[in-house]
């Protein structure tokens, strides 16, 4: 069944994938977003057997394969319009971290964020810089209305990434996701066009 609507699309169909995925600029640092790389899959890969990040991300790759499968998945994601990925990488090379829009919706312009770091690139203020990155982008670039992201709410850390970043927390979604140890009440963040 097809839907007709009454407004416009707030994005165009071809926003995205009508150009290749772009590599972003990080303030500060030599860090850049770029696409991700057959040659990330071990850096990607150790992410998850960090315990640090393990307790927060559920679905988790087990192998280099798997991890080249995912790969595979964010290349068609922005093909297709549904998503981008990006490391979060040095000048050099060097994978720091992991930043994502996934979800993404054109009717109503918004996207959810999604992040993180290995263990030698937290505290520094890398994670909160790349979503700031990330976020200018697609909020003033492509023209998305609204990035949401979540997190439990005890991971104080990426509560501290999204407010550093210019994410307004908007309140607590009660027993919204499951953890390793259990269902997670969860806090929403929020940005939109023109926040500041």
């Amino acid at each position: 069944m097809t839907r007709t609507l009454s407004t416009p699309p707030t994005l165009a169909s071809g926003c995205l994938a009508g150009a290749p995925q772009p590599v972003i600029p990080v303030a500060g640092g030599g860090l850049l977003l770029r696409p991700w790389e057959r040659a990330d899959a071990r850096a990607f890969l150790s992410a998850y057997e960090d315990e640090g990040t393990r307790r927060w991300h559920t679905h988790r790759p087990s192998t280099v394969a798997q991890v080249e499968e995912w790969f595979e998945g964010y290349r068609q994601d922005w093909e297709r319009e549904k998503g981008c990925h990006w490391a979060v990488a040095r000048d050099s090379g060097e994978v720091l971290g992991r930043m994502a829009l996934r979800g993404a919706d054109f009717e109503d312009g918004i996207a959810n964020a999604a992040y993180w770091v290995l263990p030698a690139a937290r505290g520094v203020g890398v994670a909160s810089r790349a979503l700031a990155a990330v976020s200018a982008w697609a909020l003033d670039d492509i023209g998305f209305h609204r990035l949401e992201l979540d997190h439990s709410t005890r991971n104080d850390a990426s509560c501290r990434v999204a407010t550093r970043a210019g994410y307004v927390l908007e309140g607590t979604k009660r027993s919204s996701a499951v953890h390793d140890d259990g269902r997670h009440d969860m806090h929403l963040h929020a940005r939109v066009r023109g926040d500041r």
